[in-house]
């Protein structure tokens, strides 16, 4: 197996892995989607009452949505996540909460104004910081407060999409789209249009790929003449993140991943009576 980076930015990542099987291409997929750790707002404490500012103003820290919604909003929000923390459930203080499993944030804002996810603070961890300060949170109208403590730790995306890191996980086989020079007379438009999808090309033919993600060199399936090949045992992968991680420390953690999922499924095997 053999694997390249095609293409790399802050929160995208195209890669071409060879000589692998379907299944094995899919495992990777679905561990990109579904098993990567991040940390997210799990347990989110609304303060109900009046709130003071420092001037000693009141508010009502009633909001215009209801306390659920606010909770859910505020739990999707993505947070920069260090992969060394802990699983709660798998640490030393025995799931007692701390500073290897657990990050606190707050909110304290006052009306009007529109809550973002900039306003949520982090109080124990500085470096666990909002990944998107703008997404908006709520609207608060004059004379209305929001006074929210907050807890956040590690999951998988296979428990709840708050701690799914990706999105918009796909794979594909390799394919070629080979123009015979001879049998297509306006092959040269294309080489023009589709300069940086040029995989080889002699005398007698041009070849382009749709590997680099090029936009409009699929219409070449169209195009009278075209021999369009594909490899069942090169794919390519391309995903994004939340912010939460870097791409590379997905991919990473995926390829380390995968092996302990196989080992975890041979350990379920029970042997036959």
């Amino acid at each position: 197996m053999e694997l390249k980076i095609l293409d790399l930015k802050d929160r995208f990542m195209r890669f071409k892995v060879t000589d692998i099987t379907p299944a094995i291409a899919n495992s990777i997929r679905r561990t990109l989607i579904a098993d990567i750790p991040k940390l997210a707002i799990e347990k989110v404490v609304i303060h109900h009452g009046i709130i003071r500012d420092r001037e000693d103003n009141q508010y009502d820290s009633s909001m215009p949505l209801f306390d659920e919604v606010v909770a859910q909003r505020i739990a999707m929000v993505p947070i920069k996540t260090d992969l060394k923390m802990n699983f709660r459930e798998e640490c030393t203080c025995g799931g007692k909460g701390c500073a290897l499993c657990t990050a606190t944030y707050s909110i304290n804002r006052v009306g009007p104004c529109m809550v973002y996810s900039s306003d949520i603070l982090p109080v124990s961890n500085p470096n666990a910081v909002i990944a998107d300060p703008d997404i908006p949170i709520v609207k608060l109208g004059p004379k209305q407060g929001i006074l929210i403590s907050a807890e956040a730790i590690m999951g998988r995306g296979s428990v709840h999409s708050k701690w799914q890191v990706t999105s918009g996980v796909s794979h594909k086989y390799h394919r070629e789209f080979i123009v015979n020079k001879q049998k297509i007379s306006n092959w040269a438009d294309f080489k023009k249009s589709y300069q940086n999808s040029i995989v080889r090309e002699n005398e007698k033919e041009i070849v382009f790929t749709d590997d680099f993600g090029t936009r409009g060199v699929s219409q070449l399936f169209e195009v009278p003449g075209v021999e369009v090949r594909e490899d069942s045992t090169n794919f390519i992968f391309k995903f994004e993140t939340d912010g939460s991680l870097a791409p590379l420390e997905v991919l990473e953690y995926a390829l380390n991943r995968l092996p302990q999922r196989l080992n975890i499924a041979l350990d379920s095997l029970v042997a036959p009576d």
